[in-house]
């Protein structure tokens, strides 16, 4: 039997600018759906849902490969700051 690993991933995020909740939502909306497309993860927004200018992000991945999946998360978070939408303020990756 193929042992399946689970990768975790929790970035927090600060938007500079953003100057009501309605706008932060735009923006996080967009960025997930993007992440999630590209990248075939789970991401969701599961921390500072009521602050204006930070996001807590966690996204999950499955595979077989532990090497893989850190590769991927890792992508993923160079997108999230290659994205222009918002700067990465820390992250953190577990594989389990």
């Amino acid at each position: 039997m193929t042992t399946m690993r689970v990768g975790i991933l929790e970035i927090e995020l600060h938007l500079p600018g953003v100057r009501s909740l309605k706008e932060k939502r735009g923006i996080i909306k967009s960025l997930t759906a993007r992440i999630r497309q590209r990248f075939q993860v789970a991401i969701a927004e599961v921390a500072h849902q009521d602050a204006w200018q930070s996001a807590g992000l966690g996204a999950a991945a499955v595979g077989n490969d532990a090497a893989l999946l850190q590769e991927r998360l890792r992508a993923l978070v160079r997108a999230i700051e290659e994205s222009g939408l918002v700067v990465l303020v820390d992250f953190h990756i577990e594989i389990l």
